[in-house]
């Protein structure tokens, strides 16, 4: 009888234990509602659907995103937000909101959403624009702005720009010459081969792309498919990304196998670039003038003046392929192909470049 009584104690026990939990998360989630509401948040477009959100909206029709985007704005206002798969997001489309996040509430926006793409092909998010903010971002993003982009390194690699501009010329003479003075070019491939070409030779000091290619023609093709692959796959809408719990049809579709197989090529192909500058080092046998980017992250790195994401030669390739993405999305960006229109409809300035 006695067994029986405490057995019953148990299950009464048990029974509390389990309707307390359940009337804890009911509460739980009344009060956050509650604060969401009290909470003056953004509007929403509608149309989202379970799962996948807004996402239809912004694929749908062959209109651009930003087109999409900026018809929302004119509806909704400046700042709404989106539902991307389970994740919600922020459109800010006005220069003094934009400017409040990216100043004063800028560690706030640091962080980027995880990516299949760039875990994989991307060194496990070691490419400094979009690893978490800490102190090996603010190393990187320090050494970008004073080893690439600053006033100095730029006069020094002035000639890497200037020869490239003038092959770039050479080469658009040339085809028009082969197809009796005049030929059509199309511009956007052009410039993404003149800019990466800069960009390339500003890292490694190799020169890969473009008609006028010197060299190990089979490296430049090879350096070619493993950078276009890239930038295609790095730009593909993945499931994993948007609903998690249904990535596994990026596998399914054979996305998942083509970014290994790729991430294999840029990291041999960025090897063949740290070892290349890594004996020139040993063999004393640059300048300061021939001094790339790759070069200057080694001295820094075997000096200890800036942190790693592992081992050295990984933080070097994923940084190198930072500034290489970059230089891509900078290359075709709107506002660049805007300029060329601009350009051409502007009949007194197209004779001045003309002559």
């Amino acid at each position: 009888m006695m067994k029986f009584h405490l057995h019953l104690q148990e299950v009464y026990l048990s029974a509390f234990l389990f309707l307390g939990t359940i009337i804890f998360f009911i509460l739980a989630t009344k009060y956050a509602r509650g604060i969401k509401k009290n909470r003056k948040a953004p509007p929403e477009p509608a149309g989202s659907w379970p799962v996948i959100g807004h996402l239809h909206v912004l694929a749908g029709g062959n209109r651009l995103v930003y087109r999409t985007l900026g018809e929302m704005a004119n509806k909704y206002g400046p700042i709404l937000s989106l539902r991307l798969g389970i994740h919600r997001a922020l459109v800010v489309s006005d220069w003094e909101a934009v400017k409040e996040c990216f100043s004063t509430n800028d560690r706030v926006f640091l962080q980027r959403p995880p990516s299949l793409a760039l875990k994989i092909m991307g060194y496990d998010h070691a490419m400094f624009g979009f690893a978490p903010y800490g102190k090996y971002w603010r190393d990187m993003r320090k050494l970008a702005m004073a080893e690439l982009l600053s006033n100095r390194r730029l006069q020094l690699m002035k000639h890497v720009r200037d020869s490239e501009v003038t092959s770039f010329g050479k080469e658009l003479y040339k085809k028009a010459v082969k197809n009796g003075g005049s030929v059509v070019v199309e511009m956007k491939e052009s410039i993404g081969d003149l800019a990466m070409n800069i960009i390339v030779r500003m890292i490694a000091g190799k020169r890969y792309f473009g008609d006028s290619v010197e060299g190990n023609k089979e490296e430049s093709r090879r350096c070619q498919k493993a950078f276009s692959d890239f930038f295609y796959l790095v730009g593909l809408f993945l499931v994993s990304d948007a609903v998690p719990f249904l990535g596994w049809l990026d596998s399914v579709m054979g996305t998942v196998g083509k970014m290994k197989r790729t991430a294999m090529e840029i990291d041999s192909v960025l090897g063949s670039w740290v070892n290349e500058d890594r004996q020139k080092r040993l063999n004393g046998s640059i300048n300061e003038e021939e001094q790339d980017f790759v070069h200057v992250m080694l001295s820094m790195m075997d000096g200890g003046q800036i942190s790693s994401a592992g081992d050295t030669d990984t933080t070097i390739k994923a940084n190198c392929l930072t500034q290489i993405h970059t230089s891509k999305k900078l290359s075709t960006c709107v506002y660049i192909r805007a300029k060329k229109s601009e350009i051409l409809s502007m009949r007194s300035l197209l004779t001045i470049l003309q002559a």
